[in-house]
Order: C-alpha cells, then sequence, then structure tokens
C-alpha cells in the first residue's frame, strides 16, 4: 500500500510517498496508492470509498465490453483517432487562443454543463455538473485542507462547453475522450489504436519515430497535445490569471491523458517539473474516475464554498 503523505502544497507543490504493505481487501487504484474497500462504521462517513464498478455496473474504462453504450464510445474514437492531427490541433488552438467567444464567471460556466453529456465517457451518462461535484467533494472529504484541488476538481472539465452553440459547437471528438500528442509516432497505449492507421500524420516522415519533432526531456509543454476540453480550460484559466499553483494547472491540461498517467507512455517528453506534478495527477486521477456514480450532489447546499474558492483563485469574469 502507498500512502500519500501530502503537506500543504506552495506552487512547485510536491508529494511525499512513503511505501507499506498494503491488506488483501484494499483496492488496487491508478497511481499505485489504494483505498479500502470497507472501514470502521465511525469512519466510513469521513472519507471517500472508491467503488470497482461503473454506474452501469462494469468495470471502469472498460472499452472492450458488449453494450450499446460501448458501441457509441468506439465509433466515437475512431472518428477522434482520424480528425485529431497536428494541424488541426495547431489550427484550433489560434482560434480559440483568442477567447472572444463569452465573458462569464466559472460558476456560469458550470452551470452551463447542465446541458452536456460526454460520449466518450464508457462509465456515466449524467450531466457534467454533476460529475465536477462528485470528484470535487470526494476530494473534500479526503483532503480538506488543500482547497486548490477541490477547486481543481470542480473545473477541470469546463472546456467540455466547446460542444455547446455559444463556443462553436465542436463535435465530439474534438472536445472529450483520452488526449495523446501529434507530432510523434501514436504509442499502442492509446485507446483503440487500431484507428490511427486512417489519420493523415500517421505515414508522416517526421511524425512517426517516438520523439517525432521533439526530443527528451523537452517538457509536455511544448508537446502538441490533441485539441479539446483540457487544453482549451488551460488556456482560459492561464490567460486570465489564475492564481492555482503549477500542479492544478497541469491536472487541468493532462487530466484525460490516460495514455500518460495510466500506462507510462511518452514519460520520455517529460521534464522535472512535469514529473513532480504527476504525482498530483495520480493522486486526482482517483477521484476523477472513481467518483462517478447516480448519486447527486445537492448544488445549492455546497456552492457556496466553491463560489468563495473561485473567488480566490480566479477573476469575477473570465474571456472565453
Amino acid at each position: 500500500m502507498t500512502i500519500l503523505n501530502i503537506a500543504q502544497p506552495e506552487h512547485g507543490s510536491r508529494v511525499e510517498e512513503k511505501k507499506v504493505v498494503h491488506k488483501a481487501n484494499d483496492l488496487v487504484l491508478d497511481g499505485g496508492f489504494m483505498v479500502p474497500k470497507t472501514l470502521p462504521e465511525s469512519k466510513s462517513d469521513d472519507v471517500f470509498i472508491a467503488s470497482d464498478i461503473n454506474a452501469f455496473g462494469r468495470a471502469f474504462r472498460d472499452y472492450d465490453a458488449e453494450s450499446e453504450r460501448q458501441k457509441t464510445v468506439e465509433e466515437f474514437y475512431r472518428q477522434q483517432h482520424i480528425n485529431q492531427t497536428y494541424d488541426f490541433v495547431k489550427k484550433m488552438r489560434e482560434e480559440y487562443g483568442k477567447l472572444n467567444r463569452v465573458e462569464m464567471s466559472i460558476w456560469e460556466c458550470c452551470e452551463l454543463l447542465n446541458e452536456v453529456v460526454d460520449e466518450s465517457d464508457p462509465d456515466l451518462d449524467e450531466p457534467q455538473i454533476q460529475h465536477l461535484l462528485q470528484s470535487a467533494e470526494a476530494i473534500r472529504k479526503d483532503f480538506p485542507n488543500e482547497d486548490w484541488l477541490h477547486l481543481t476538481a470542480l473545473i477541470h472539465d469546463l472546456g467540455k462547453v466547446l460542444l455547446l452553440p455559444r463556443f462553436g459547437e465542436l463535435p465530439q471528438w474534438a472536445v472529450v475522450g483520452d488526449t495523446f500528442p501529434l507530432g510523434c509516432a501514436f504509442d499502442q497505449a492509446n485507446v483503440h489504436h487500431k484507428y490511427f492507421k486512417e489519420n493523415h500524420d500517421y505515414n508522416n516522415p517526421a511524425y512517426n519515430t517516438k520523439n517525432g519533432i521533439y526530443s527528451e526531456g523537452c517538457g509536455l509543454d511544448n508537446v502538441m497535445i490533441s485539441w479539446g476540453h483540457d487544453d482549451y480550460m488551460y488556456l482560459v484559466a492561464k490567460e486570465n490569471g489564475s492564481t492555482l499553483p503549477s500542479a492544478g494547472m497541469f491536472i487541468i491540461r493532462y487530466h484525460s491523458f490516460y495514455p500518460l498517467h495510466k500506462e507510462g507512455a511518452y514519460t520520455h517528453f517529460m521534464n522535472d517539473e512535469d514529473k513532480e506534478n504527476l504525482k498530483w495527477l495520480h493522486v486526482f486521477n482517483k477521484y476523477d474516475l472513481y467518483s462517478k456514480s447516480k448519486v447527486h450532489v445537492d448544488v445549492e447546499k455546497v456552492k457556496p464554498y466553491y463560489i468563495s474558492l473561485i473567488n480566490k483563485y480566479f477573476p469575477s469574469k473570465l474571456r472565453w
């Protein structure tokens, strides 16, 4: 069992790990840490208990199970892998980097997510604002003093508003799903890898080697990652002067980069700061993935707390 002893982070936050032997009834989660499947009754309301099945009664991130939902998910990844090219991502970054579509607050954006359902997610078909609050409240239970992490959980998927008409109504494959680098070979760790063969970049000799156009240790900030809600929300937060620590910004930008933080692919591009921030992303991922549930959070009850965090780390209005 790996227990993460996390001190209050400064801007360059670090996670200290201590190895201990785990028990047979511990649930092994992404990132190498455990959460007990059962706790003493007196503790059960104080910590987040991770389920080992999703809202549909299946294992989380099971892309092979036979169901109508899975067929929709696979078709999504077919389209994504064909259409996400280096040139497409470059174009999207330039277009959306103008931040000239809407001016609104973080909470107003949260409320817009009531209109969004993520077709790439095999684990949940609930409105996105519930997923945000489920993640944030689960983290809040286990890390009550890390308010920046609570807020990061709340806002990490806000970029999914790209699916709405006011933000260009982009297709699902250009907004959600696992992300991956462009400008280098597509690693086998990517879900439904077979569909990359139809991608325009697949046979480009400049892009089809392990490093491609990059160098080892160049830093993920210098790598072109497939366009979607992660990169868009990172861009919004950065350009509007958010004071979240670098670990929070890293989580927002790379939380869908499952080939990296779950499978260990593409780590050769990371620099030292990326490696430190990845530890926080591993912590966050448990709550992002395993808190998905049909049990809804009372929005009005928790709203005042999250409004206070938004006011602490963001301006009242942001350009989107």
